[in-house]
């Protein structure tokens, strides 16, 4: 294994974990450095991997509160509706990510230009949003009505579309329904946890054929580097986004995006 390599999965791994549950778009931001960087696994089982080191973040941070909920879902209704309200959040993406698996995978996620375009048009929007008077009605994540719950996933939908963000369109969605910037974030995080746990275990069966685990060592360290940038992004994000809102977000979108556009305008 290659030096070159490993600091190459490295950068992916950090990449990965990093910008998964900020609104900037992770997957465009690692196939825009897959593309720059020369770096495709066959099947992309590296880049569908360590999404998963992502996840682990998660469970990690929120280990004593999954515990209170799963531990209580039988004799406490607030567990209970907490519970639905995320399943209900997930079913739109589930069923239309199954239907357009291929399409998006074989056609979307092999267009650079369309992701940085897709930066630029998604960091405008959550600048928009972010600067507009909204009124708050929802203030805990664990406590969304479910028909908020459900918007949330239809907005979900649309980070079908590599570029536009699976946090950013939840947050946007749930910021145009009324949740708070702080409870907005913390539902995208556990919404988070059976989307990509689907996509990934969906994404490992469709490819199951062409699937390369030949270099488990590169495997290890992104997935190592994107639990622990990941670690990091979620016990910051929260405080951060309560009092600063999501402005730094949209800039960062439309820098790289526009970045991107002008690389690959020069041939990169």
């Amino acid at each position: 294994m290659a030096v070159p390599e490993t600091l190459t999965a490295a950068l992916l791994g950090v990449l990965e974990g990093a910008t998964e549950f900020i609104p900037v778009s992770s997957t465009g931001h690692l196939l825009l450095a897959g593309h720059f960087l020369g770096f495709e696994s066959a099947g992309r089982t590296f880049e569908v991997v360590i999404q998963l080191g992502a996840v682990l973040a998660i469970v990690t941070v929120y280990l004593g509160k999954l515990a209170w909920v799963f531990g209580s879902a039988h004799r406490d209704p607030v567990a209970r509706h907490f519970i639905g309200a995320v399943l209900l959040a997930f079913l739109p993406a589930a069923a239309l990510g199954a239907v357009l698996h291929d399409v998006i995978k074989t056609v979307l996620f092999e267009t650079p230009v369309l992701i940085a375009v897709m930066l630029i048009l998604g960091g405008v929007v959550l600048l928009f949003v972010d600067r507009m008077a909204l009124t708050p009605r929802h203030h805990e994540a664990d406590r969304l009505p479910l028909k908020t719950a459900f918007g949330i996933g239809l907005f979900q939908c649309l980070a079908m579309v590599p570029g536009v963000s699976r946090s950013g369109s939840t947050i946007v969605g749930a910021l145009l329904l009324g949740v708070s910037k702080r409870a907005a974030a913390e539902f995208s995080f556990f919404l988070s946890l059976p989307t990509m746990a689907g996509a990934v275990t969906y994404d490992l069966y469709k490819n199951r054929d062409v699937l390369d685990f030949g270099d488990m060592g590169l495997i290890a360290v992104g997935f190592a580097m994107a639990f622990l940038s990941g670690l990091a992004v979620v016990r910051w994000l929260l405080g951060y986004v309560s009092q600063k809102g999501y402005a730094l977000f949209g800039w960062w979108r439309i820098i790289v995006g526009t970045g991107a556009l002008a690389l690959l305008a020069l041939g990169f």
